[in-house]
């Protein structure tokens, strides 16, 4: 009869369930990691939208390859990246000319690439920069072509 007893009064502690106090702090846990989580998820899409200007700027590397070889030289600082769309009317006109994009890419921000010729860095090439993150072109989160790798 002592064990029916103890397994009713087992049986109805543990149909009580928790109680709010107990909730609240699961509750609360959760939140924190799911703060946590969201914080670092944030490092993680801006480590990949620099990663996918990179990426972008590769392509503009060889779509300006592309031109030089067709036209005979880069697009000047004028002409820019309007180049690989339009075929320029500006001096100095290439001898020959390819469309190399139907419209130019934006960069991951939603903004468009800077061109350069001759590049700031390095002045016997051309630079594509990416004003990075704060979308403010000369600070220390733009992205060039002449970075190192």
């Amino acid at each position: 009869m002592k064990v029916n007893n103890l397994k009713r009064a087992r049986g109805v502690r543990a149909a009580r369930g928790f109680s709010l106090l107990e909730m609240v702090i699961v509750l609360g846990i959760i939140a924190l990691i799911l703060g946590a989580a969201i914080q670092f998820s944030g490092g993680i899409m801006d480590m990949g939208r620099d990663t996918a200007a990179s990426a972008k700027m590769n392509e503009f590397t060889a779509k300006l390859e592309a031109y030089r070889v067709v036209a005979g030289m880069y697009p000047s600082q004028n002409q820019g990246l309007q180049a690989l769309v339009e075929k320029p009317t500006s001096a100095p006109e290439p001898r020959r000319w390819r469309k190399q994009f139907k419209e130019l890419p934006k960069d991951p921000w939603n903004e468009d690439f800077i061109y350069y010729y001759p590049g700031k860095q390095d002045p016997t090439t051309y630079e594509i920069v990416s004003k990075g993150s704060d979308m403010e072109e000369g600070t220390d989160d733009d992205i060039s072509s002449q970075d190192p790798k």
